[in-house]
């Protein structure tokens, strides 16, 4: 049984920082491309990044670019979302979702998911 596990929120300032980790069990990480999505109270779900499952190539959303990076340690079966100059449009609960297929960041792609962390970015 595929589970994502997802942990790392918070309350943080717009210019900070956040962690978020994606740790995975019933299958191993490497063989499944990885993404971020993140949904703000009365919006759609959007996607983030997405890493493929070699971990050569990175999705972005542009309004994450120069900000957002996705990284992945295999033998812990763990994907992180590091966040800097957060913003307080950056808002939302963020989930993590697996594929084993190419990376993308449509969210009706994922079939598998966690149940979400909350980020709020406010001063």
């Amino acid at each position: 049984q595929l589970q994502l596990v997802e942990s790392g929120g918070g309350l943080v300032q717009p210019g900070g920082s956040l962690s978020l980790s994606c740790v995975v069990s019933g299958f191993t990480v490497e063989n499944y491309a990885i993404a971020w999505f993140r949904q703000a109270p009365g919006k759609e779900r959007e996607g983030v990044l997405c890493t493929s499952s070699s971990g050569s190539s990175t999705n972005y959303a542009d309004s994450v670019k120069g900000r957002f990076t996705i990284s992945r340690d295999n033998a812990k079966n763990t994907v992180y979302l590091q966040m800097n100059s957060l913003k307080p449009e950056d808002t939302g609960v963020y989930y993590c979702a697996a594929r084993s297929s190419f990376c993308s960041l449509n969210k009706y792609r994922f079939g598998s998911w966690g149940q979400g962390t909350q980020v709020t970015v406010s001063s």
